[in-house]
This record gives structure tokens, sequence and C-alpha cells, in this order.
């Protein structure tokens, strides 16, 4: 019989954490990064490349395969991770999201939010219930609770209302949850306030007394200026239980995950490393490398040759500059497993180094290394 859904703390090293979540389709090591598989796909990549990465987990999107190819379909099917040859643990964005960056498609009321469909028109609703049935369809180990995701800045009051619409569709998300739950899977609840502390605390102690097995905080990495948002982490991390995973949804870069866990979190997911990847950028341990650039025309040495990913040890820059200049679907492929291979050792790092203690050298040593960047060869 399958596990169900646990989160234990092995260790802290000042706020940052190192845990282990344990879901029906497996374990997951954290602080974790996500790949982003939005529509049952982390784009141009085979399930097996993600794995081979290091990834343990990926996420995918409530709304997009809610239209396409429909939930109901894909539980005909076998579940999500059967559909899309991923045995490993799966997350689903509720669909929030798509709450704020489909504003102009949709209308919002008390009971959810009718969408008008971006593939062919048709209306969609989409309720807290709904967005919990779509994602039990699915099969998600994990699921998120629908909430209102506002653009910053905002105004107060449209940071408050917003905010305790998303309290009150987490008490329903959490009331039609409780079957999943017994089965052993997870509801996330999701923070809310904007660039308010008040709010943020507000929301913050309201999910708690709601209960749920994890918390995110939402609504970030939405047009804030990054200290911005690290403020936020910092003061919102602290309010919400030690004995639950903790998770900054769509962030980020690689300084962004890093000064995040030194600040509490432990999950993450972003679209920027394959983003990034298919239009020529590299992340690396010398910080992030533009492939487009010309000085790699000529250069025969790999992105990395200790990188523990034989893609940045084997490929030179210069074909890689030449497959970006080439819009070759092989450097886009090549600079998104990459990249994902980055963030996953980047992880991996900052686990071991809170293990051992060490995270404050981890961090220094690893923030002089990206110094080096784009360093022309000698």
């Amino acid at each position: 019989m399958p596990q169900a859904f646990s989160f234990t703390l092995l260790k802290s090293d000042g706020a940052a954490r190192r845990g282990e979540i344990v879901t029906p389709h497996g374990k997951v090591q954290t602080p974790a990064f996500m790949p982003v598989g939005t529509q049952g796909t982390v784009k141009g990549l085979m399930p097996e490349a993600v794995a081979a990465t290091g990834a343990e987990i990926v996420l995918g999107n409530t709304y997009h395969l809610m239209l396409r190819p429909g939930a109901e379909r894909i539980a005909a099917l076998g579940g999500l991770h059967a559909f899309m040859n991923w045995p490993l643990p799966i997350l689903t964005d509720s669909g929030g999201f798509q709450v704020m960056s489909l504003s102009a498609l949709r209308k919002l009321t008390e009971t959810g939010v009718t969408f008008r469909s971006h593939l062919d028109g048709a209306m969609v609703e989409l309720s807290p219930e709904r967005a919990i049935e779509i994602q039990a369809l699915l099969g998600a180990d994990i699921s998120m609770q629908l909430d209102e995701c506002l653009k910053l800045p905002a105004a107060p009051a449209e940071i408050e209302r917003a905010m305790q619409l998303s309290l009150r569709w987490g008490e329903r998300s959490k009331r039609v949850f409780e079957g999943r739950a017994r089965e052993g899977y997870a509801l996330f609840g999701i923070v809310q306030g904007g660039d308010d502390p008040r709010l943020r605390e507000q929301s913050a102690r309201a999910l708690t007394g709601i209960g749920f097995d994890g918390y995110a905080i939402g609504g970030l990495a939405v047009g804030e200026p990054q200290e911005v948002m690290l403020k936020i982490v910092a003061e919102v991390a602290p309010m919400l239980p030690q004995d639950r995973p903790r998770y900054l949804m769509g962030v980020g870069t690689p300084d962004d995950l890093m000064e995040a866990v030194a600040r509490g979190i432990d999950m993450f997911d972003c679209v920027l490393p394959t983003r990034n990847g298919r239009h020529g950028m590299a992340f690396t341990r010398f910080g992030s490398i533009n492939l487009a650039n010309a000085r790699h025309a000529n250069d025969p040495r790999p992105l990395d040759e200790q990188s523990p990913h034989p893609a940045a040890r084997t490929y030179s820059r210069a074909y890689l500059h030449h497959l970006t200049k080439a819009n070759e679907i092989l450097g886009q492929v090549l600079l998104s497993t990459i990249n994902l291979a980055y963030y996953q050792a980047l992880m991996a790092g900052m686990r071991e180094a809170i293990a051992a203690g060490r995270f404050g050298d981890f961090h220094a040593a690893t923030r002089a290394q990206w110094q080096q960047g784009d360093i022309p060869p000698r």
C-alpha cells in the first residue's frame, strides 16, 4: 500500500531547513526544486531525462489540464502519473495563478472563477470544489487550494479583498478534500496578502487555524523587487508550523532559491531554467552564461567540466552557441536539461550544507563563484 503523506524536519541550520517529504508516489528531499510540467510535460524533455537531472517531483497545472486533454480523460487513462509516464510525486497548481494571468478572460465571484478558454473561447467554471475534484482526477500527490493571486503593486483594499476571498476558498477546499486526505494525499493552503505584512500575518494565522498538510507563500515574484519578496518570506515563514513543508510558489532564480532557503523555505517551482534554456541562457556554478553571445563561437570548453550532469561536461560552448544561433531544437533541449541539472545540484548542495551545519559557508562560497559568470576563455 502506498505511504501516506508526511514531512520530517531532519536538521536546521539557522532558519535553513533540511527535511524529507513522503508521498504516495515516493520521497522528496528538501529543500526541493520542482520542474514545471504545466501541460503534463516539462517542455522538450522526456520524463527519464528530467529524473536524470535529480528531480524527485514535478508540477502540473489544473487549469491547463482541465482544458486539454481534460481531467476526466486523464483519469480514465490511469491518472497523470501514468499519462505522462512520471512514476514519482506530482504537485498540481490549483489554477490560482491563471486567475491573475488570464484576468482579461475571466469573471471572479465568491463562488469561483469563470474563464473564457484561451483555446476556443468556451466558458469554463473553476470553483474551490471543482479545483480539488480536478486534482483528485489527475491523481496529484499534493494538491493546492484555489486562491486569488494579485499582480503587484496593487491597492491595499484589493489586496485585503483577495486575501480574505482566498481564506474562504481555503476553508471550502479543506472541506471537500477530506476523502483524499484519508487516502494519504496532501492539501496545501496558500498565504496571500501581497506586500502588506499585516495581511500576510492574518492570512498565515488563519490558514494555520484551518490546518493544512503544508503551506505555500503565493502572490510573490509577480512584479515586486527581490528585496520585497525576501522581506515577506522572512516575516511569514516563522509564522508557519515547523512540522509542515513551506513552499514558495513560482520562484525563481538560483539566487532567489538560496536566499529563500536561508529564510526557511523548503519547496520551489519555476519555469525559469527551461524557459531560459530555450532562449540560449545557461545556469552554472559560475553564474548565468548567454550562449547567444559571440564570444562563445570559438570556445571549446564545456559549460562546467565538474558538473555532475554529462551534458554540461560534454558539449562545448562553441557548439551550444551554434545551436542557439541556428535555433536548433537540440540546443533548447540540452540547455533546458543542463539548467535543471544545475538547479538540482544547487538544491543538493544546500541540503548537504544544512545537514553539516555549514549553510552560511556554502551560501558565501556559492555567491562568490557566481561572480565568475560569463568569462571569456583565456
